[in-house]
């Protein structure tokens, strides 16, 4: 049986600007960050990271810094993703060439692609690179969600190690983890289902909130790992109010503002995103403070 690419906690780093270019000094220094709570993988170039306003020569000097930084201490996975195939193949190959650990793939969005349309995209993918994939299904963005038929045939894969579940649907998280097989691994991309799909046999999370507490959720989350589920179901729900308030708006705005709250100046998100409202942004300092 594969071993899971990471296991507890996968951090879906922020993307620092600073006037209107990648800040890769504090890419550093938020890296550096991560290391030292003892997280066990980041993802840069996701959908905490504003993938769809960089370019592609921003995503893969975003990797190549990001692999640099990192080093062997944590696994760095990159967002490579697209409504295109031929350009998520180009992504990936070169995602690869800059030294990523794996491959973080969104499904096609825009298109609705067929189930027969769905495998061949991530077969496609799959076929030109040599690193693991972890699939990425949230129907809330891209209009689409794979069915667990799918995942079954996709499961089959050699290096296609599992998927980043962000659906709220537990039913079907479940129907994963019982007809997939005991290589294809899940991870949710919800942070407030973090422990409940961890219980069900999940590997971890990859998550927004670890931008902000990851020493907590590494606690949640190695909990977990370790069966001692009174410890993690009570910081689960210690982190519901501040979880809640990071999804108040679009994620990554209240990320964002809540990094520049506890020291960490990442910049504005790219537009069409805005800033945080001024109710928002009050209740995060006062939960911050």
């Amino acid at each position: 049986m594969n071993q899971p690419l990471f296991t507890g906690l996968c951090t879906a780093l922020v993307t620092p600007f600073f006037e209107s270019k990648i800040n890769f000094p504090m890419l550093e220094q938020l890296i550096r960050r991560q290391q030292q709570a003892g997280v066990s993988a980041i993802v840069l170039g996701g959908t905490t990271g504003e993938a769809p306003t960089l370019s592609d020569f921003e995503k893969i000097e975003l990797f190549r810094h990001g692999k640099q930084y990192s080093g062997t201490d944590i696994k760095m996975i990159a967002g490579t993703g697209s409504n295109c195939t031929e350009h998520a193949v180009a992504l990936s190959k070169a995602a690869e060439e800059a030294g990523a650990d794996g491959l973080l793939v969104v499904s096609p969005y825009y298109n609705k692609a067929t189930a027969e349309g769905l495998y061949a995209h991530y077969l496609s993918i799959a076929h030109a690179v040599s690193i693991p994939i972890i699939l990425y299904n949230v129907p809330s963005r891209t209009g689409l969600d794979i069915p667990v038929s799918v995942y079954k045939r996709l499961a089959n894969v050699p290096n296609i190690v599992g998927v980043k579940e962000a659906s709220t649907d537990i039913t079907k998280i479940t129907r994963i983890l019982s007809e997939c097989g005991s290589s294809f691994y899940v991870w949710t991309g919800n942070d407030d289902m973090t422990v409940p799909v961890m219980s069900l046999g999940g590997k971890g999370v990859i998550s927004v909130t670890g931008n902000i507490m990851p020493e907590t959720l590494v606690a949640m989350c190695d909990a977990a790992l370790d069966g001692d589920f009174d410890t993690a179901a009570d910081l689960q729900k210690a982190l519901l109010p501040l979880n809640e308030l990071l999804f108040s708006q679009v994620n990554p705005i209240p990320v964002k503002a809540a990094m520049k709250l506890i020291g960490y100046d990442c910049g504005e998100c790219r537009l069409p995103l805005t800033a945080l409202s001024k109710e928002n942004l009050i209740k995060l300092t006062h939960m911050l403070a």
